[in-house]
């Protein structure tokens, strides 16, 4: 399906053009100082971090007016300051973030095809994506088979120690690897970190030359589950990772990712594209 030319704009262009046009029109109801926070915003639409003189240059904002909104945006938790003095986006964009995503059209189609699969391969499946450092589950079908976990919509899981974290960090872009990684240096004592970032690498590289991730009684010593990245065709970025896991009881692993690991990235590759 062709995109239309607005959809297919930088956000930063579309809302900039959005202001010069509510300015041309005199829209009295129009909220000029609370566009312009928007726009400062949508600066980060393709990009990690940020400076000041960077955001100037992007949002053709004054100065002034740059550092008022950067000062506003910080104290709401929407801007956050990095260690080298640069700004990203805060706690309070990644949770609106998050709950629009698990309000996205992709959450609502997969939900017959996750039941679907779950009953035909006997297995647990879930879909979820990263919000500072946990992953949050937005879409789950149980087992059959009885697992010592169950875990439902908005229920959190570590990135580093769980398949379904490691894929949608392996799948990642870099720049969204460096945010995960920064969220967990926050949170984590030195040497935890250290620890979880050795996984998340490792996991990196198995996924590179397998295309999946495997989590053999790590996170739950019961539990043996298989992920894979989903990428999201209609945004062009992975959104959500998506595991499929059984009693370890039941099953060799290596028999297990053989048979099931096909399946899933069929899946994946299903949801991602809405058909």
């Amino acid at each position: 399906m062709t995109k239309s030319v607005s959809a297919a704009m930088p956000l930063l262009d579309r809302m900039n053009s959005t202001l010069t046009q509510n300015k041309e029109d005199n829209d009295r109801q129009f909220v000029t100082a609370l566009g312009r926070g928007l726009i400062l915003l949508a600066a980060f639409e393709h990009h990690d971090a940020l400076s000041h003189q960077q955001l100037y240059q992007m949002t053709k904002l004054p100065k002034a007016t740059v550092t008022r909104l950067i000062h506003t945006l910080i104290t709401l938790g929407f801007l956050r300051t990095t260690e080298h003095g640069h700004y990203q986006l805060g706690s309070s964009a990644v949770r609106l973030s998050a709950t629009a995503w698990s309000r996205h059209d992709m959450v609502a189609s997969a939900a017959p095809l996750l039941r679907q699969f779950a009953s035909e391969n006997e297995v647990s499946v879930n879909l979820a994506t990263e919000v500072e450092g946990e992953m949050r589950y937005h879409a789950c079908c149980r087992s059959p088979a009885r697992l010592s976990v169950n875990l439902q919509v908005g229920s959190a899981v570590p990135v580093a120690h769980t398949a379904i974290g490691r894929a949608f960090y392996a799948a990642s872009s870099q720049a969204r690897q460096a945010v995960i990684s920064s969220h967990l240096q926050e949170n984590l004592s030195k040497e935890d970190f250290t620890r979880a970032q050795t996984a998340l690498d490792q996991a990196v590289a198995h996924y590179g030359k397998h295309g999946y991730t495997v989590s053999d009684g790590e996170f739950s010593h019961d539990i043996l589950a298989v992920a894979v990245g989903v990428y999201d065709v209609a945004t062009g970025q992975y959104a959500y990772s998506l595991n499929a896991s059984v009693p370890r009881a039941n099953w060799d692993a290596a028999e297990y990712t053989a048979m099931i690991v096909p399946k899933l990235q069929a899946l994946a590759e299903r949801i991602g594209s809405g058909d």
